[in-house]
């Protein structure tokens, strides 16, 4: 491989590094820190474009803010097709050597879609025990991650990066609401729901970069890496899903209407699953109710939903938006003689979720009766501040 390949991926070698055109992502970028003093591999994860690099080239002007020299930082995209022939030592080899950096020397290594790389757990595993340096790495795709021969048990640590939140998402339109003005927040919100979190689109609302993007996943993630036959189902699937988020699936339902196997729809539905598209939510109770039960999906971004669903069932939407609030803390949802309520907590949080509308007596009487640390009725944007306060 040509030593100038490196150099094109790491300019703060030889000067300095420009990254105005970065926004922060303070939430993520404080986690991310947080996890760097540990000696363990870092797992970025995430959707496509969901700024799982940009997070990492953050990180490395927070470590050249800090002092580290900038040859002990060293970034590489291993999808590059010019490193088609080397796997990650030889990479890693290759740059210890053009910067004079024996093994003992502590550098920071920053693998960016290492999926695309054979056995890049063993690889990594080698550069953990075997030399001073802290990994960190990116993928997009939970299934490839998983190290079924155990290579690194112990030795690891994810971090999952999610479209924009609300906050994040005025950061990134360049919009600041006065205190005053904060009635302009509901209007605000509503434009959010529909045009997402994806950081590229909320900055340019091409609708085509959407469009590619999720084409790109289907195609390189679920279609070319399992090897489907029939595209266009995967892609009436994947309709089907968004249609029915924030919704209670039926695997034989949604087999039915493709004229497919409910195991193929179930394998499908985990395809989907493991590239970040959505997220699936098991009820509450015993291990064969939530096993026996349905599962609820979600769209991990509401601007991908929109191009599917339009704006029509603001409720569902809405309760979407709540969801992706609340799901780094494991909510299941809550279901009892056919009354079903949102979300319960792994800490014991009950949240109901009535977008400008009331609990009917049988919800009321259900939600009344749950025994919960917290309960929490969330009708409007105003409420959102109830869950901001269990966020963290």
């Amino acid at each position: 491989m040509e030593s100038n390949l490196l150099y094109e991926y790491n300019p703060w070698w030889e000067e300095t590094y420009k990254t105005e055109d970065f926004l922060p992502r303070v939430g993520l970028q404080k986690k991310l820190s947080s996890l760097m003093t540990s000696k363990a591999v870092i797992f970025i994860t995430g959707l496509r474009r969901v700024g799982k690099t940009t997070l990492m080239k953050l990180a490395i002007r927070e470590l050249l803010t800090d002092g580290i020299k900038p040859n002990h930082i060293f970034y590489i995209s291993m999808d590059d097709y010019l490193l088609q022939d080397h796997n990650i030592l030889d990479v890693v080899n290759k740059y210890r050597e053009l910067q004079r950096l024996p093994l003992d020397t502590k550098v920071y290594i920053f693998l960016d879609e290492i999926t695309y790389q054979k056995d890049f757990r063993q690889q990594l595993k080698t550069l953990h025990d075997r030399t001073h340096c802290k990994i960190i790495a990116s993928a997009s795709s939970s299934s490839a991650l998983r190290d079924q021969k155990g290579w690194l048990t112990g030795r690891e640590r994810h971090l999952e990066v999610q479209p924009l939140q609300f906050e994040e998402f005025l950061l990134f339109k360049d919009i600041k609401v006065k205190k005053r003005d904060e009635r302009l927040l509901n209007a605000y919100f509503e434009d959010y729901m529909q045009i997402g979190g994806m950081p590229e689109y909320v900055l340019t609302q091409d609708r085509e970069y959407l469009t590619a993007l999720l084409d790109d996943i289907i195609y390189k993630d679920i279609i070319a890496h399992h090897g489907i036959k029939n595209p266009q189902v995967i892609k009436d699937f994947f309709h089907l899903l968004m249609e029915r988020a924030g919704k209670q699936i039926s695997i034989n339902k949604i087999a039915n209407i493709l004229g497919i196997s409910p195991d193929t729809a179930k394998r499908y539905l985990t395809m989907f699953e493991e590239t970040y598209l959505i997220y699936l939510v098991p009820r509450f109770g015993k291990t064969n109710e939530k096993i026996m039960s349905s599962k609820k999906i979600y769209a991990a971004d509401l601007g991908i939903r929109h191009m599917f669903t339009g704006f029509r069932d603001k409720g569902a939407i809405f309760e979407n938006a709540v969801f992706t609030m609340i799901m780094h803390k494991n909510p299941r949802y809550y279901c009892h003689e056919g009354i079903e309520l949102d979300f319960i907590t792994e800490d014991n949080i009950l949240i109901e979720v009535k977008y400008n509308s009331d609990l009917n007596d049988k919800q009321l009487a259900l939600f009344e009766s749950v025994q919960a640390s917290q309960k929490i009725i969330v009708r409007n944007f105003n409420d959102l501040s109830k869950i901001s306060n269990i966020r963290d």
